[in-house]
């Protein structure tokens, strides 16, 4: 089916294996691949070379040979809903919260999908996107932009994936540009995502020391219609929560127009906020303004999520951890360590994934005194052959 479908292409292409995937919502009223799905596949074919997309009629079984990853700058259009969706974010119509019958994605989800390959091409990757910005304002609460311009980067940072050196491909270090913002579902966002290339990670990570939470940052972003007041209003709510706990907190308060900053048509509320502690660890939390919400309580909301995460003790993000395994699959072959608070479902799939892509065993080692987990394996010494062959 189409569990774990960006994840799947992608390392078909970093291990250079074909993939089927067969019965594609084959039960659902509207069976196949999704117009978000096929986006995706259209990305890819434009930072790759050579790959080739087979999809049957009924769009429920696709076949991809993967070609060499070429990077470059290319721009690209992620699918929008209607002035007809904006009724599809009622959270008590389960017909409109299920995710079969969901037609577009935020620029997060394409985002989050080509990670694990932007700095194993050809050249610096460069992608400009055009779409939704605020993720959580879908069905799906996909992660946002800011999410990952909060959280990823540190990461991609951690793994050695910084300014490019190369004389022939001398570059600036991974970097999320905000453009101009548009919330769902018409969007009409713009994002600027650019990563340097590697010829390979330099060394296994030992990350396992969380370290003490030091200072909390956040932003509340209004779009289209929202009163000013109410991001002053979620922004005092969350740091009459944190600041009992801790007093380094800081949110930001930023409002967009249609007038002055040529955001898009759709209005939406979203707050960030994110940890970070004294060994470099960043956690990093988002919500959206309900219908019949307060922003009030979206603020206690939003607070209460950034407390809840840190009280997993876990070195990455939720929402991270199946990014950082996949580096660590591909780290030098040494032992690469992490710790992490709990396995999700989605991170469960992807360790089965890694291992039958590339034979990567995960041993696991629960921590009784902190309630984390040590997830440690042995990298598989990957090589960027794009950049090799060159």
């Amino acid at each position: 089916g189409a569990v774990q479908f960006r994840q799947r292409l992608a390392v078909s292409i970093l291990s250079q294996r074909p993939l089927l995937i067969k019965n594609i919502r084959s039960d659902a009223l509207e069976p196949g691949l999704r117009p978000y799905e096929i986006s995706f596949l259209r990305l890819l074919d434009l930072i790759t070379n050579g790959s080739r997309i087979e999809i049957n009629a009924t769009g429920t079984q696709l076949r991809f040979a993967p070609g060499i990853l070429t990077g470059g700058e290319v721009e690209h259009d992620c699918p929008v809903g209607d002035s007809d969706d904006s009724t599809q974010n009622r959270p008590n119509d389960d017909d409109d919260n299920d995710p079969s019958q969901l037609q577009y994605r935020s620029i997060g989800w394409f985002l989050e999908g080509i990670l694990p390959l932007a700095p194993f091409g050809k050249s610096n990757l460069t992608v400009i996107w055009t779409g939704i910005t605020d993720g959580t304002c879908c069905q799906q609460d996909d992660p946002s932009v800011d999410y990952f311009k909060a959280s990823a980067l540190p990461l991609l940072g951690h793994f050695g994936i910084v300014a490019s050196t190369d004389m022939m491909e001398s570059s600036t270090g991974p970097e999320i540009a905000i453009l101009q913002r548009g919330a769902a579902p018409l969007g009409g966002g713009r994002v600027r995502f650019h990563c340097p290339l590697v010829r390979q990670l330099e060394k296994p990570i030992d990350w396992t020391d969380v370290g003490k939470i030091k200072r909390i940052r956040g932003n509340a972003v209004s779009c289209t219609l929202v009163s000013s007041s109410s991001t002053a209003r979620v922004a005092y709510a969350a740091k009459g929560l944190l600041q009992r706990l801790i007093p380094d907190v800081w949110i930001h308060t930023d409002v967009h127009t249609r007038k002055q900053h040529q955001c898009g048509p759709s209005p939406a509320l979203t707050v960030h906020l994110t940890a970070q502690s004294t060994t470099g660890v960043v956690m990093t939390v988002e919500a959206n303004l309900k219908q019949r919400e307060l922003p009030e309580d979206l603020g206690q909301r939003v607070a209460a999520k950034l407390l809840q995460e840190v009280q997993q003790a876990g070195c990455v993000d939720t929402d991270l951890q199946s990014l950082a395994l996949c580096y660590m699959c591909l780290t030098p072959e040494d032992v690469s360590r992490l710790r992490i608070g709990r396995l999700t479902p989605f991170t469960i799939e992807a360790l089965r994934l890694y291992k039958q892509a590339w034979g990567v065993e995960f041993k696991l080692q629960a921590d009784e005194e902190t309630k984390t987990i040590v997830l440690s394996c042995v990298g598989t010494g990957y090589r960027n052959m794009a950049r090799a062959s060159t």
